[in-house]
């Protein structure tokens, strides 16, 4: 048997039960024996499992442990435990009570990464709740050096499907966290669609923000097809970001059709089309102004970092095809292991 401190060789009672018939070794789950691996085994490797290749991951533990545990076997056993803890999300209570206890503005990231699957490239949609405190008011000329509060609590939820289905996962950890007045929310995104039809149809009321830097590259797109890659682009972007942070969408409307030398301005005439109409579909979403002044988050990089850590790091490996319906849990249960519910969750294995 495979202890935390390394193998051992362990000699019980095989018994039955007189009331149901059923029969096995009593001891075991008083002891922490589940199988071959104790708990605190499975703990082990299944975070060894969730941070590197299983490869990897075999290597590190027999240098570190002493242990011989093939990649296959942690790669099941890491496996097993994403599938059981996404089922027992809902009876978890450690982030639910520090999402309650925490000071701050309450937000919701979306977006989605691509993992290979075994159908090939998906999308895995990953929302990030969070709560932050506020930071320094800023100004549309300062904003980018300012430091903003990390989040003082999170949590996500990933999966690889539809949207029909990703958008009530997202109210039930919503509900779940205690985030039930869309009010004090804030959704923050790309421009995708999907994005904005589930935050109109799921969090009714709350405050939508267009990530600050998206909106900056349909500027850039435009600015470069007219001024090519030459000091005076780099002038111009400058001035076009500090209109559109500062007066949202009549400042993308001012730095798109604002009088310039020829050929310049035909070129951006030509160009500007495009993001006039990106931007006239997202006017309600370009509220910076207020936002920095409030000291709040007006980018979408914690779901944008979620998924580079979380999904590229660690899934996008050369060769690596994963199953699509394990890749949700996976992510999941990569993200707890930084939270509270890491050690609840293993906990409750022992009760």
């Amino acid at each position: 048997m495979m202890t935390a401190i390394g193998p051992i060789r362990i000699g019980r009672w095989h018994a039955d039960c007189r009331s149901c018939g059923e029969a096995g070794f009593p001891a075991d789950r008083v002891i922490g024996v589940l199988g071959w691996l104790t708990i605190r085994a499975r703990r082990m490797a299944c975070k060894a499992g969730l941070h590197a290749p299983f490869r990897k991951a075999e290597e590190l533990l027999e240098e570190l442990s002493g242990w011989s545990i093939d990649a296959e076997t942690l790669r099941r056993h890491t496996h097993a435990e994403a599938a059981q803890a996404a089922q027992g999300r809902a009876e978890r209570t450690s982030l639910p009570a520090a999402f309650a206890a925490a000071t701050g503005d309450a937000e919701v990231h979306i977006d989605a990464g691509k993992v290979n699957t075994r159908e090939g490239w998906r999308d895995v949609k990953v929302a990030v709740f969070a709560v932050r405190p506020r930071g320094p008011a800023a100004t549309a000329e300062d904003y980018e050096q300012r430091e903003l509060p990390p989040p003082s609590v999170r949590s996500v939820i990933a999966a690889v499907e539809e949207v029909g289905l990703f958008e009530p996962r997202c109210r039930a950890e919503a509900a779940r966290l205690g985030l039930t007045d869309p009010t004090r929310l804030s959704v923050l995104g790309d421009g995708a669609e999907w994005i904005w039809n589930l935050a109109t149809r799921s969090f009714a009321g709350a405050s939508q923000v267009l990530d600050v830097y998206h909106a900056v590259e349909h500027l850039a797109t435009a600015g470069r097809a007219a001024f090519g890659e030459t000091p005076g682009f780099a002038d111009w972007l400058a001035a076009a970001r500090r209109r559109v942070v500062g007066d949202g969408y009549c400042g993308a409307c001012t730095a798109l059709t604002q009088p310039l030398p020829a050929p310049i301005a035909e070129r951006l005439a030509a160009a500007a089309g495009p993001a006039l109409n990106y931007f006239a579909g997202h006017r309600d979403r370009l509220g910076y102004a207020v936002r920095l002044r409030r000291g709040q988050a007006i980018g979408s990089g914690l779901v944008e970092g979620t998924i580079k850590e979380r999904v590229n790091l660690r899934l996008k490996r050369t060769g690596a095809r994963w199953r699509a319906e394990r890749v949700g849990s996976f992510v999941e249960l990569l993200a707890l292991a930084d939270t509270a519910e890491w050690d609840e969750y293993w906990k409750s294995l022992a009760a």
